[in-house]
């Protein structure tokens, strides 16, 4: 099923109309803002690997000493 180029064009010019009419209703937060949330981010990343890292040590002692 062939397009015709026209209404190719037509739909590409009204698709990246409407992606910029969206990018315009954007509200970024404020520098502060979004270096907090990075910080929260990344102790939460934080603290979550290094607990899945010790159960992951621990269970892997445990595996071995049951099949030593």
């Amino acid at each position: 099923m062939a397009m015709n180029p026209a209404d190719w064009a037509r739909g590409t010019r009204s698709y990246l109309s409407d992606v910029q009419g969206e990018y315009q209703k954007i509200t970024w937060p404020p520098q502060a803002e979004a270096i907090a949330g990075t910080v929260g981010v990344a102790a939460i990343v934080t603290v979550v690997t290094t607990a899945l890292g010790l159960v992951d040590f621990f269970l892997s002692r445990i595996m071995q000493y049951l099949l030593s």
